[in-house]
């Protein structure tokens, strides 16, 4: 006996309705009026059609799929439903006048004003994320004087060359990654003066084969001195993050490093502060160090986006001090959970930033005889 649904037509403007009904819970947009949903197809009782996202969101697209396949079902006459929900992370405009770097489509900058915040933790840890959201990434260790990331990401060696021109960048947790850490030795001090160290800088940015990133992170170095001014006039930023603790010393020069993105027309993407609260291990007291939602504060004062905040805990300095920080280390867990939320944040601000289109121009020759 044939099911009475398969003798209705399918309604495809109360089809489209219904799809619009689920929202995207990283923008709280739907996929219909984003024109996100696209190639829509109904045959007989079947309906097919494709969600593309501008941003890795891996973990969500099972429950993103049954919401959109559950909507679709609930329309007179719909039976079989099928979804493909896919990720294109596209390259997006970056400061006026500045190239973008060949195999790099974003460049994130995460900087603080101020030393000690964890800074290098979060942006290790949100490389890392946006990694195990589906995202190809690449970490560039910028500093110069301190470089941490080969101790975090658990890298040792030399990059080699393949070409004698570009270096190969090292990789561990699927995330590429270059250093000054890779090319001296462990206790060699960089006894170097700014434009020493900026050009050196701008080789290990330049100068490594970094291969078909949606995003690289750039760990900055602390301050507003010369070699973060020059990587911020120089190097095609997409957008930049700024790490701060909840105290106030951290806070006011976390303001300097704002106006110092501002002045070279660098977007800040939001503010994540850091060591918010700390939670006795012993008995689960909870406890603000550093002062509370100073960062957050800080945000709405200067009218940036507040992207979340990470606990001050012991197993986080311990996982990345041994070379696997938290996302891998304990990939299921509360905190790595908060760096998943924040990493999201940070990919669908800069998939909401202007496409660059530079690729797309074509080449104007004029010649003589013309």
């Amino acid at each position: 006996m044939f099911s009475w649904r398969k003798n209705l037509a399918i309604d495809q403007q109360a089809l489209l309705a219904a799809l619009q009904t689920v929202t995207d819970p990283n923008t709280g947009k739907d996929f219909v009026s984003t024109k996100a949903l696209r190639h829509l197809q109904v045959k007989g009782d079947s309906v097919a059609f494709e969600v593309e996202l501008g941003y890795p969101a891996q973990s969500q697209i099972p429950a993103l799929r049954e919401a959109l396949v559950q909507a679709a079902r609930g329309v007179a006459g719909v039976g079989n439903v099928s979804v493909a929900l896919r990720t294109v992370v596209t390259a997006h405009a970056v400061q006026r006048g500045v190239a973008l770097l060949p195999g790099v489509k974003n460049i994130i900058a995460v900087a603080s004003g101020k030393g000690g915040v964890g800074k290098s933790t979060t942006a290790a840890n949100l490389a890392l994320a946006l990694a195990a959201e589906g995202a190809r990434v690449g970490i560039l260790d910028a500093d110069i004087y301190g470089p941490s990331q080969p101790t975090m990401m658990g890298i040792t060696g030399r990059p080699e060359s393949l070409d004698g021109k570009l270096m190969e960048p090292l990789q561990n947790y699927g995330v590429q990654v270059n250093s000054i850490g890779f090319l001296v030795d462990k206790d060699e001090a960089m006894i170097w003066r700014g434009p020493m160290a900026t050009q050196a800088l701008d080789q290990l940015l330049r100068q490594t084969n970094w291969s078909d990133l949606d995003y690289l992170i750039v760990d900055m170095p602390p301050g507003t001195g010369d070699i973060q001014l020059s990587l911020s006039q120089r190097v095609p930023i997409t957008g930049a993050v700024i790490v701060t603790t909840p105290q106030d010393i951290a806070l006011l020069d976390a303001r300097k490093g704002v106006k110092m993105f501002e002045k070279v027309g660098v977007p800040i993407l939001g503010v994540v502060e850091n060591m918010a609260v700390h939670v006795c291990s012993n008995c689960g007291h909870v406890e603000h160090l550093f002062g509370a939602d100073g960062g957050q504060r800080m945000a709405t004062e200067l009218g940036l986006d507040y992207l979340g905040a990470l606990p001050l805990k012991l197993q986080i300095r311990e996982q990345a001090d041994s070379g696997c920080p938290t996302v891998v280390a304990d990939p299921d867990g509360e905190v790595a959970a908060l760096y998943k939320a924040v990493a999201r944040q940070v990919a669908v601000k800069v998939a909401e930033r202007a496409k660059d289109f530079s690729s797309k121009f074509p080449t104007i020759t004029i010649s003589k005889n013309s």
